[in-house]
């Protein structure tokens, strides 16, 4: 697959927030697997599991519920922080991109077209914003990145990656800087491999504390 790389334009609109919806949404489920594997929800379902089936009277039902509705809520958390995100952002930089980061020379949102089935589709994105440091240092910050399933494994994901790269250093900026979350492994393997650095981590919310899901700070030094 051969992806054509260009700067966005309004006809994209409707493709760019489809894939933008599936590319997060799509961490729900591994962030929720996650969150069970940890060690402290583990334990939470066993002894849920103990306290229901004592509680009902040796009853299998209470020993079952007790533990599901943990397990429920864990997911809504897991499907809150990733789901809450997006509809935070289409209210916000995604629902008018243009005036978001194509109204200054220093700001830029570029999308990956390829032909697919003989129609010219959307297959990634990628956008970088303009941002001041206290001390007036100039710097990019990268956002937005995401690779459509169907186009993962072609070295697109690195190509946009080194286009916002590069866009940076034409501009004269220090820097580049991009926020992730833990559960994306496979994007921070890639701006990894790209010349980035993990410079802090934290939980955004409490709810990222719960599912054990970090936000990893990287930069990349120009």
């Amino acid at each position: 697959m051969h992806a054509v790389i260009r700067r966005y334009r309004s006809s994209d609109r409707d493709p760019v927030r489809r894939l933008f919806v599936g590319g997060i949404q799509e961490h729900i489920k591994p962030a929720f697997t996650r969150a069970m594997s940890m060690p402290l929800h583990i334990t939470a379902t066993v002894l849920l599991a103990g306290v229901g089936y004592a509680w009902g009277g040796g009853s299998l039902l209470p020993a079952l519920l007790a533990p599901a509705a943990w397990v429920g809520m864990v997911y809504c958390c897991c499907r809150e922080f990733f789901a809450g995100y997006v509809r935070e952002r289409l209210q916000t930089d995604m629902k008018d991109v243009q005036k978001s980061f194509l109204s200054s020379p220093d700001s830029c949102f570029w999308v990956a077209e390829a032909r697919v089935n003989g129609r010219s589709e959307v297959m990634g994105m990628v956008a970088v914003e303009a941002k001041r440091e206290a001390g007036g240092e100039r710097f990019g910050e990268l956002f937005r990145m995401i690779v459509s399933p169907a186009a993962r494994r072609t070295g697109l994901g690195s190509r946009l990656t080194q286009t916002a790269i590069d866009f940076c250093k034409e501009r004269g900026f220090s820097k580049v800087v991009l926020h992730t979350s833990s559960t994306q492994e496979a994007a921070v393997a890639l701006y990894r491999k790209t010349g980035f650095a993990v410079t802090d981590v934290h939980y955004p919310v409490w709810i990222a504390k719960l599912i054990g899901v970090t936000v990893l700070r990287m930069e990349h030094e120009l």
